[in-house]
């Protein structure tokens, strides 16, 4: 059940670890994203949690939109083995080169994925007909970490030459891009993730 923070709100108990998660929380998490390079960042961002916390990625988050040129995707496809190499000396981000590569190799799958369907967007929201898939959990407990949508997603990104999006990474992308609110039917974001009070 969401705890009360400070503001007497009531939210997702696992956002209560610390004010960036809070604000991450009240501000992002389950907001419907519509835009390819905020997109293509938090799918960036996603596969780079494998493993890790989201706290971990989180703090990085300013490194990562440094490193990566703003998650500009047509400058992605074009690094080097040069500039990989380089951003495996940056701290500012996950130094894994596993996922370094992916990231560039998913900027180039992101440029093809355009040409066919004409956006990012365009492509993923089609999963979810277009709309936000709705849960009214009530426990934290009873939320999934993937679905049968997630798991067509991920295989779906697979067949387009995409890495590290297994359905667990693709779920908590669509919660992350608001594909899907789940907020528990106790937050205050649940009734209206689309818009803040």
């Amino acid at each position: 059940m969401p705890a009360p923070a400070s503001d007497g709100r009531r939210r997702c108990s696992w956002c209560l670890g610390s004010e960036l998660y809070v604000r991450y929380h009240d501000e992002e998490w389950g907001v419907p994203v519509h835009d390819d390079r905020r997109l293509f960042e938090f799918l960036i961002l996603e596969g780079a949690q494998a493993g890790l916390s989201w706290s971990t990625i989180l703090n990085k988050r300013e490194g990562y939109r440094r490193a990566f040129d703003g998650f500009d995707a047509e400058r992605i496809a074009r690094y080097s083995e040069r500039k990989i190499a380089s951003l495996l000396r940056d701290p500012g981000i996950v130094r894994n080169r596993l996922k370094v590569e992916a990231a560039v190799r998913n900027a180039r799958a992101t440029l093809a994925l355009r040409e066919r369907h004409g956006s990012l967007d365009a492509y993923l929201w089609r999963f979810v007909d277009g709309r936000p898939i709705r849960n009214r959990w009530r426990r934290a407990a009873q939320v999934p970490a993937r679905t049968s949508v997630s798991d067509a997603l991920s295989k779906d990104l697979g067949q387009h030459d995409f890495r590290f999006v297994g359905s667990t990474i693709c779920y908590a992308f669509m919660q992350a891009v608001g594909m899907v609110n789940d907020h528990l039917v106790t937050c205050f974001r649940h009734a209206a993730p689309g818009s803040l009070e």
